[in-house]
Protein backbone atom coordinates (compact mmCIF):
# COMPACT_ATOMS: atom_id res chain seq x y z
CA UNK A 1 0.00 0.00 0.00
CA UNK A 2 2.67 2.50 1.11
CA UNK A 3 4.81 1.48 -2.82
CA UNK A 4 0.90 2.46 -4.16
CA UNK A 5 0.90 5.87 -2.38
CA UNK A 6 4.53 6.49 -3.21
CA UNK A 7 4.17 6.33 -6.79
CA UNK A 8 0.77 8.79 -6.60
CA UNK A 9 3.02 11.13 -5.02
CA UNK A 10 5.69 11.04 -7.73
CA UNK A 11 3.14 11.61 -10.14
CA UNK A 12 1.82 14.49 -8.75
CA UNK A 13 5.49 15.73 -8.13
CA UNK A 14 6.00 14.82 -11.66
CA UNK A 15 3.59 16.46 -13.67
CA UNK A 16 1.25 18.39 -10.56
CA UNK A 17 0.95 22.58 -11.42
CA UNK A 18 3.58 24.23 -9.93
CA UNK A 19 7.25 24.87 -9.44
CA UNK A 20 8.26 20.64 -9.03
CA UNK A 21 6.67 20.10 -12.30
CA UNK A 22 9.68 18.17 -14.23
CA UNK A 23 10.48 18.20 -18.11
CA UNK A 24 10.37 14.71 -19.32
CA UNK A 25 12.78 14.40 -22.35
CA UNK A 26 13.34 11.62 -24.81
CA UNK A 27 16.71 9.56 -24.05
CA UNK A 28 17.26 11.57 -20.51
CA UNK A 29 16.86 9.25 -17.39
CA UNK A 30 14.08 10.82 -14.82
CA UNK A 31 14.52 9.96 -10.98
CA UNK A 32 13.02 11.06 -7.99
CA UNK A 33 14.43 12.81 -4.83
CA UNK A 34 13.16 10.62 -2.46
CA UNK A 35 15.24 7.75 -3.55
CA UNK A 36 12.16 5.63 -3.26
CA UNK A 37 10.74 5.77 -6.74
CA UNK A 38 12.74 3.62 -10.01
CA UNK A 39 13.80 5.86 -12.22
CA UNK A 40 12.87 5.45 -16.01
CA UNK A 41 13.97 6.56 -19.88
CA UNK A 42 11.46 7.44 -22.58
CA UNK A 43 12.98 6.61 -25.95
CA UNK A 44 11.63 8.19 -28.44
CA UNK A 45 12.68 8.30 -31.95
CA UNK A 46 11.33 10.35 -34.56
CA UNK A 47 12.49 8.46 -37.67
CA UNK A 48 10.55 5.26 -38.40
CA UNK A 49 13.88 3.60 -39.22
CA UNK A 50 15.27 4.60 -35.95
CA UNK A 51 12.86 2.67 -34.12
CA UNK A 52 13.78 -0.74 -32.84
CA UNK A 53 12.42 -4.38 -32.22
CA UNK A 54 11.52 -5.67 -28.77
CA UNK A 55 14.74 -7.59 -28.36
CA UNK A 56 17.02 -4.65 -29.25
CA UNK A 57 14.90 -2.45 -26.88
CA UNK A 58 15.46 -4.63 -24.06
CA UNK A 59 19.07 -5.64 -24.65
CA UNK A 60 19.32 -1.21 -25.07
CA UNK A 61 18.01 -0.97 -21.43
CA UNK A 62 19.81 -3.81 -20.40
CA UNK A 63 23.16 -2.53 -21.73
CA UNK A 64 22.64 0.44 -19.21
CA UNK A 65 21.98 -1.18 -15.96
CA UNK A 66 18.31 -1.28 -16.59
CA UNK A 67 15.23 -3.43 -17.98
CA UNK A 68 13.08 -3.02 -20.35
CA UNK A 69 10.10 -1.37 -18.34
CA UNK A 70 7.16 -3.55 -16.19
CA UNK A 71 4.32 -2.36 -14.25
CA UNK A 72 3.69 -3.42 -10.71
CA UNK A 73 0.62 -1.86 -10.35
CA UNK A 74 -2.17 0.97 -11.55
CA UNK A 75 -0.44 3.70 -9.54
CA UNK A 76 2.67 3.31 -11.51
CA UNK A 77 0.70 2.51 -14.87
CA UNK A 78 -0.86 6.20 -13.94
CA UNK A 79 2.62 7.37 -13.49
CA UNK A 80 4.07 6.34 -16.81
CA UNK A 81 1.16 7.99 -18.52
CA UNK A 82 1.68 11.43 -16.89
CA UNK A 83 5.81 10.81 -18.06
CA UNK A 84 3.86 10.12 -21.47
CA UNK A 85 1.77 13.44 -21.53
CA UNK A 86 4.92 15.47 -20.23
CA UNK A 87 7.19 14.36 -22.86
CA UNK A 88 4.68 14.65 -25.63
CA UNK A 89 2.79 18.39 -24.48
CA UNK A 90 2.72 20.71 -27.32
CA UNK A 91 5.45 22.39 -29.05
CA UNK A 92 7.49 19.14 -28.64
CA UNK A 93 7.10 17.64 -31.85
CA UNK A 94 6.82 14.40 -30.19
CA UNK A 95 3.13 12.53 -31.87
CA UNK A 96 2.02 9.12 -32.45
CA UNK A 97 4.42 6.19 -31.96
CA UNK A 98 4.00 3.07 -29.73
CA UNK A 99 6.31 2.21 -26.85
CA UNK A 100 7.52 -1.21 -25.69
CA UNK A 101 7.15 -2.80 -22.27
CA UNK A 102 8.74 -5.55 -21.21
CA UNK A 103 5.35 -7.50 -21.40
CA UNK A 104 5.83 -10.86 -23.90
CA UNK A 105 4.81 -14.83 -24.66
CA UNK A 106 7.34 -17.51 -24.95
CA UNK A 107 5.94 -20.11 -27.41
CA UNK A 108 4.11 -21.00 -30.46
CA UNK A 109 1.56 -18.65 -31.81
CA UNK A 110 -1.61 -19.59 -30.38
CA UNK A 111 -5.33 -18.11 -29.99
CA UNK A 112 -6.82 -20.58 -27.25
CA UNK A 113 -8.27 -19.07 -24.17
CA UNK A 114 -5.47 -19.31 -21.96
CA UNK A 115 -3.32 -17.15 -24.61
CA UNK A 116 -3.55 -14.28 -22.32
CA UNK A 117 -1.89 -15.90 -19.30
CA UNK A 118 1.02 -17.04 -20.84
CA UNK A 119 2.49 -13.75 -21.03
CA UNK A 120 5.22 -12.72 -18.44
CA UNK A 121 7.88 -10.31 -18.00
CA UNK A 122 11.00 -10.49 -19.14
CA UNK A 123 12.61 -9.31 -16.43
CA UNK A 124 11.28 -11.64 -13.85
CA UNK A 125 8.57 -9.55 -12.70
CA UNK A 126 5.61 -11.59 -11.30
CA UNK A 127 3.42 -8.74 -11.38
CA UNK A 128 0.05 -9.99 -12.50
CA UNK A 129 -1.67 -6.42 -13.78
CA UNK A 130 -2.72 -5.97 -17.14
CA UNK A 131 -4.52 -3.08 -18.66
CA UNK A 132 -5.35 -4.53 -22.25
CA UNK A 133 -7.24 -2.39 -25.02
CA UNK A 134 -10.23 -4.37 -25.79
CA UNK A 135 -9.92 -7.65 -27.95
CA UNK A 136 -6.65 -7.94 -26.76
CA UNK A 137 -3.84 -9.95 -26.80
CA UNK A 138 -4.88 -11.26 -30.17
CA UNK A 139 -2.17 -13.84 -29.75
CA UNK A 140 -0.90 -15.56 -32.61
CA UNK A 141 2.01 -14.54 -33.85
CA UNK A 142 1.83 -11.41 -31.73
CA UNK A 143 3.75 -12.08 -28.94
CA UNK A 144 5.47 -8.97 -27.78
CA UNK A 145 3.51 -5.89 -26.10
CA UNK A 146 3.26 -2.14 -26.26
CA UNK A 147 1.83 0.44 -24.69
CA UNK A 148 -0.43 2.57 -27.50
CA UNK A 149 0.74 5.95 -28.01
CA UNK A 150 -1.34 6.81 -31.07
CA UNK A 151 -2.96 10.83 -30.38
CA UNK A 152 -4.07 11.41 -33.92
CA UNK A 153 -5.70 8.02 -34.60
CA UNK A 154 -9.65 7.78 -34.12
CA UNK A 155 -10.61 6.26 -31.50
CA UNK A 156 -11.37 2.85 -31.73
CA UNK A 157 -14.17 0.01 -29.85
CA UNK A 158 -12.06 0.56 -26.41
CA UNK A 159 -11.70 4.24 -26.94
CA UNK A 160 -8.54 6.43 -27.49
CA UNK A 161 -5.52 4.45 -28.23
CA UNK A 162 -3.46 5.62 -25.69
CA UNK A 163 -1.64 3.97 -23.05
CA UNK A 164 -3.82 0.48 -22.94
CA UNK A 165 -1.58 -2.18 -24.09
CA UNK A 166 -1.54 -4.44 -27.76
CA UNK A 167 0.21 -7.31 -28.34
CA UNK A 168 2.37 -7.00 -31.39
CA UNK A 169 4.75 -8.72 -33.27
CA UNK A 170 8.18 -8.52 -31.92
CA UNK A 171 9.91 -7.68 -35.12
CA UNK A 172 8.35 -4.37 -35.36
CA UNK A 173 9.60 -1.18 -34.90
CA UNK A 174 9.06 0.94 -32.09
CA UNK A 175 9.90 3.54 -28.87
CA UNK A 176 10.68 2.06 -25.87
CA UNK A 177 10.63 2.07 -21.95
CA UNK A 178 13.68 1.47 -19.33
CA UNK A 179 13.53 1.12 -15.92
CA UNK A 180 16.27 1.14 -13.29
CA UNK A 181 16.64 0.54 -9.81
CA UNK A 182 15.68 3.81 -7.81
CA UNK A 183 18.77 6.05 -6.61
CA UNK A 184 20.38 4.49 -2.94
CA UNK A 185 23.13 6.88 -2.68
CA UNK A 186 21.72 10.94 -1.55
CA UNK A 187 25.12 12.35 -1.55
CA UNK A 188 26.17 11.15 -4.95
CA UNK A 189 26.77 13.52 -7.71
CA UNK A 190 23.28 15.47 -9.43
CA UNK A 191 24.36 14.54 -13.01
CA UNK A 192 26.07 11.85 -14.48
CA UNK A 193 26.52 11.23 -17.98
CA UNK A 194 25.88 7.99 -20.11
CA UNK A 195 26.17 7.27 -23.97
CA UNK A 196 23.24 5.62 -25.33
CA UNK A 197 24.62 3.33 -28.00
CA UNK A 198 21.20 2.55 -28.46
CA UNK A 199 20.64 0.41 -31.90
CA UNK A 200 19.68 2.33 -34.74
CA UNK A 201 19.65 5.61 -32.80
CA UNK A 202 21.14 8.49 -34.72
CA UNK A 203 21.59 10.21 -31.82
CA UNK A 204 25.48 10.21 -31.08
CA UNK A 205 25.75 11.35 -27.76
CA UNK A 206 22.48 11.91 -25.03
CA UNK A 207 23.21 13.16 -21.76
CA UNK A 208 21.57 11.30 -18.72
CA UNK A 209 20.75 13.36 -15.83
CA UNK A 210 19.43 11.29 -12.53
CA UNK A 211 18.06 13.98 -10.16
CA UNK A 212 18.46 14.29 -6.90
CA UNK A 213 18.16 17.11 -4.44
CA UNK A 214 20.03 19.53 -6.09
CA UNK A 215 18.54 19.64 -9.32
CA UNK A 216 15.26 19.67 -7.38
CA UNK A 217 16.13 23.01 -5.61
CA UNK A 218 17.24 24.66 -8.60
CA UNK A 219 13.33 23.63 -10.54
CA UNK A 220 12.37 26.21 -7.22
CA UNK A 221 14.88 29.15 -7.73
CA UNK A 222 15.21 29.43 -11.39
CA UNK A 223 11.05 30.06 -12.26
CA UNK A 224 11.80 33.15 -9.11
CA UNK A 225 14.59 34.82 -10.89
CA UNK A 226 11.52 37.03 -13.46
CA UNK A 227 10.01 37.84 -10.54
CA UNK A 228 12.68 38.76 -8.71
CA UNK A 229 14.39 40.64 -11.44
CA UNK A 230 10.51 42.54 -12.46
CA UNK A 231 10.21 43.62 -8.33
CA UNK A 232 14.21 45.51 -8.84
CA UNK A 233 13.38 46.97 -12.02
CA UNK A 234 10.25 48.42 -10.38
CA UNK A 235 11.86 49.43 -7.08
CA UNK A 236 14.49 51.06 -9.16
CA UNK A 237 11.98 52.72 -11.59
CA UNK A 238 9.76 54.13 -8.33
CA UNK A 239 13.11 55.56 -6.15
CA UNK A 240 14.14 57.19 -9.97
CA UNK A 241 10.86 58.84 -10.03
CA UNK A 242 10.77 59.91 -6.03
CA UNK A 243 14.64 61.64 -6.89
CA UNK A 244 13.56 63.57 -9.95
CA UNK A 245 10.38 64.64 -8.07
CA UNK A 246 12.52 66.06 -4.99
CA UNK A 247 15.15 67.78 -7.45
CA UNK A 248 12.15 69.35 -9.18
CA UNK A 249 10.88 71.22 -5.82
CA UNK A 250 14.54 72.66 -5.06
CA UNK A 251 14.59 74.55 -8.31
CA UNK A 252 11.57 76.21 -7.58
CA UNK A 253 11.55 76.94 -3.83
CA UNK A 254 9.60 79.85 -2.21
CA UNK A 255 13.01 81.99 -1.69
CA UNK A 256 14.67 81.58 -5.11
CA UNK A 257 10.74 83.40 -6.32
CA UNK A 258 10.11 86.25 -3.44
CA UNK A 259 14.11 87.27 -4.86
CA UNK A 260 13.18 86.93 -8.40
CA UNK A 261 10.04 89.41 -7.86
CA UNK A 262 12.49 91.44 -5.45
CA UNK A 263 14.98 92.48 -7.97
CA UNK A 264 12.05 93.23 -10.64
CA UNK A 265 10.62 95.79 -8.31
CA UNK A 266 13.49 97.41 -7.51
CA UNK A 267 14.55 98.22 -11.48
CA UNK A 268 10.61 99.48 -12.09
CA UNK A 269 10.95 102.00 -9.34
CA UNK A 270 13.79 103.35 -10.55
CA UNK A 271 12.69 104.16 -14.03
CA UNK A 272 9.95 106.48 -12.30
CA UNK A 273 12.11 108.45 -10.74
Amino acid sequence: MSRVVSLLLGAALLCGHGAFCRRVVSGQKVCFADFKHPCYKMAYFHELSSRVSFQEARLACESEGGVLLSLENEAEQKLIESMLQNLTKPGTGISDGDFWIGLWRNGDGQTSGACPDLYQWSDGSSSQYRNWYTDEPSCGSEKCVVMYHQPTANPGLGGPYLYQWNDDRCNMKHNYICKYEPEINPTAPAEKPYLTNQPGDTHQNVVVTEAGIIPNLIYVVIPTIPLLLLILVAFGTCCFQMLHKSKGRTKTSPNQSTLWISKSSRKESGMEV
